[in-house]
């Protein structure tokens, strides 16, 4: 019999086909929402609590700290209930009610931050992080410290084995967003490793293409574009970096319940915006991946879904 935690990953590989072009190459999108919070959160959630425990790091009796958009947290929230730490989040209003009222129902505190006008900026980031940090500061106290903690990068190992499986090793480009650069880095760690030729394409928000070269700025595709770069983003494994504007990323996500039936994320929107790009690029015998990366349950009080 299998526990709560051993159902994490092994999620469904599914191709597009409605909102793919003609003569353009194949689009697949592995089913993240499919994990246990609805999230691909749930993989590096399980990874830095088991190797912080494995290490000494995390006991019994410790609190873990953290600051998150949410589906981080609701995901830390998952695996502190089932292993029985106390969890203190640190986040804001900017991120949708469904993702705090989640943390707060697997047990998590809340701690919020203010944000403009609903909007992902830096500086709200660095607010959030500097208040994670002070309640680190308390003994026995573990703070995942998601943007620089390389133990959520082998949290992704699994991922990519699951996309080379059920591929068949037949996949010429991998395209994702960049939040912490954790799940990127990641999957492409894997693929590389299986196929150096394979594309790997980060997505980042236009209002804020910092990868790019570009400058920060506010936007609202929530959990990518902190920003700046994050200290786990590894140039040397990305081929190309696409921009999307927070706009298209909604329309796109609205597009996919509507008319492949998959209902996702505004990150997912983005991704599929720039895997379609890719795939006209590579033409029509090219397959190309790329995630949904959470359930668009997390977002029905946004305008993303509340407007239609």
């Amino acid at each position: 019999m299998r526990k709560i935690l051993d159902v994490i990953g092994q999620t469904s590989l599914v191709k597009l086909e409605n909102v793919v072009p003609r003569d353009s190459g194949a689009v697949f999108a592995k089913l993240e929402w499919e994990n246990p919070t609805g999230s691909m959160k749930d993989r590096m959630a399980l990874a830095v609590i088991s190797r912080a425990e494995a290490d000494g790091r995390l006991g019994p009796g410790y609190t873990v700290v953290e600051y998150t958009g949410g589906s981080t947290g609701t995901s830390l929230a998952l695996v502190c209930a089932a292993r029985g730490y106390r969890l203190r989040i640190v986040t804001s209003e900017a991120f949708s009610q469904e993702k705090r009222d989640h943390m707060k129902a697997l047990g998590a505190e809340l701690s919020l931050v203010p944000s403009e006008g609903g909007l992902t900026t830096k500086s709200l980031i660095l607010k959030m992080i500097e208040e994670a940090r002070e309640m680190a500061a308390r003994p026995r106290t573990f703070w995942v410290s998601q943007l620089e903690n390389p133990d959520a990068i082998a949290g992704y190992f699994p991922l990519a084995e699951e996309i080379w499986e059920q591929t068949g090793g037949r996949i010429d480009a991998f395209v994702h967003s960049v939040g912490t650069a954790a799940s990127l880095r990641g999957v492409a760690t894997v693929l590389k490793n299986r196929n150096p030729k394979i594309r790997v394409v980060a997505v980042e928000p236009a209002e804020s293409a910092v990868l790019g070269g570009g400058s920060p700025g506010p936007h609202k595709i929530e959990g990518v574009g902190i920003g700046y770069r994050p200290p786990l983003w590894d140039p040397s494994l990305v081929d190309d970096v696409v921009a999307v504007s927070t706009s298209d990323a909604k329309a796109m996500t609205r597009r996919l319940a509507r008319q492949e039936g998959l209902f996702a994320g505004t990150s997912s929107g983005a991704n599929v915006i720039a895997a379609l790009r890719v795939a006209e690029e590579l033409g029509p015998e090219a397959r190309i991946v790329t995630l949904m990366c959470d359930s668009g349950l997390k977002y029905l009080s946004t305008d993303v879904y509340k407007s239609l």
